[in-house]
C-alpha cells in the first residue's frame, strides 16, 4: 500500500508567565498542539469514485495515516488492511488544510456498509465518538467476535511496572503533561508501541492503526495500557482489536466495565504505586501474586 503523509510537530513553544507563592517571571513552556483532523474515505469503481466524510476529530498532530486507519477499523467500517489501497493528505487542498485532511482509498472490490455505523462521527479530544446504540451493535462488526482467546498468566510485579515504563516512554507528556497514552506491551512487561495524543481515544486508534498496518491484529497475548482513564469507547476499540487485557493507570467507568464483562476482558484500573483494582477478570489470564 502507498502512503503519502507528512508528520506534523506535536508541540509547540510559547512565552508564558509563571506564578509561584507571590513571585512571578516569564519564561517558555511546551504546549501539545491540537488540531483538528477531517477523515475522508473514497471508494468505488475508478469511472464512479465516491467520496464521504466520515469524521472530524480533534487530534495531535503526527501518525495521522494510523489514526484514519485504526478510527475506521475501530468502528467497523473496515475489517482489514487489504480493503486499503492508499492513504494521503489531498494535493488539491491548500497546503494548511491538506495537513489536516486524510483521505483513505479503499480497493475497488470493497465497498464500505457504512450503514452499520450507527454513530454520530463528530469526535472531540474529551469524549470520544458519542452515540453507540448498544452494546450488542458492537458485535455485528467485531471481527474477532468469535476468537478463542489465549490462556496465559503475568505476575503482580510486571503489572506493576507498566505505568513507570508507559510513562517513561512519553516523549510529548514529558515535554507538556498534557498528551495522552496507549502503551502496548507483552506478557513479560516488554513495550511493543506506543502512540500519544491528546485525546485518549485518538491515542489508541493510532495504536490500533499501526497494529493493523504491521500485520499484528489480534493482539489476544498482549496487555493494552492507558494513560487515563478507561471509558466505554476505549474497552469498545479494543474488543475491535481482539485485546482481551486492559489495564488503566485511572479509574475506569461503569459502562466500561459492563463492555469488558460482556467481552470477557480482563480490565484493571488504578494501576499505580504498587496497587491495582481488578473490575472483571477473564478466566483465560491468571494474575500472579
Amino acid at each position: 500500500m502507498k502512503t503519502n503523509t507528512s508528520e506534523s510537530t506535536s508541540v509547540r513553544r510559547i512565552d508564558i508567565i509563571r506564578v509561584k507563592d507571590h513571585d512571578s517571571y516569564a519564561c517558555t513552556d511546551d504546549i501539545s498542539i491540537e488540531e483538528p483532523l477531517e477523515i475522508r474515505i473514497s471508494y468505488g469503481c475508478k469511472e464512479q469514485k465516491e467520496s464521504k466524510n466520515i469524521s472530524v476529530t480533534m487530534r495531535t498532530p503526527g501518525n495521522d495515516t494510523e489514526l484514519a486507519i485504526g478510527f475506521l477499523f475501530t468502528e467497523g467500517i473496515i475489517s482489514g488492511y487489504h480493503q486499503i489501497q492508499k492513504a494521503e493528505h489531498p494535493e488539491a487542498e491548500c497546503s494548511r488544510n491538506r495537513e489536516n485532511i486524510m483521505v483513505v482509498h479503499l480497493t475497488e472490490d470493497f465497498i464500505p456498509q457504512l450503514m452499520k455505523a450507527d454513530r454520530n462521527f463528530y469526535t472531540t479530544s474529551s469524549c470520544g465518538v458519542c452515540g453507540k446504540g448498544s452494546i450488542e451493535s458492537i458485535r455485528t462488526v467485531s471481527s474477532f467476535q468469535d476468537l478463542q482467546k489465549q490462556p496465559y498468566a503475568v505476575t503482580l510485579d510486571i503489572l506493576y511496572q507498566l505505568s513507570g515504563k508507559l510513562q517513561s516512554f512519553q516523549n510529548n507528556f514529558s515535554a507538556t503533561g498534557g498528551i495522552h497514552a496507549s502503551g502496548i506491551f507483552d506478557i513479560h512487561g516488554n513495550l511493543l508501541a506506543l502512540r500519544e495524543d491528546v485525546g485518549r481515544h485518538n491515542a489508541l486508534d493510532k495504536l490500533i492503526g499501526h497494529s493493523l498496518m504491521t500485520g499484528q491484529l489480534p493482539l489476544q497475548d498482549k496487555i493494552l495500557v492507558l494513560s487515563g482513564r478507561a471509558s466505554f469507547e476505549l474497552i469498545q476499540k479494543a474488543a475491535m482489536a481482539g485485546i482481551s487485557f486492559v489495564a488503566a493507570i485511572g479509574a475506569p467507568s461503569s459502562l466500561a466495565i459492563d463492555l469488558a464483562k460482556e467481552f470477557d476482558i480482563t480490565l484493571l484500573g488504578f494501576l499505580r504505586d504498587n496497587r491495582v483494582n481488578i473490575y472483571h477478570k477473564s478466566n483465560c489470564h491468571e494474575i500472579i501474586e
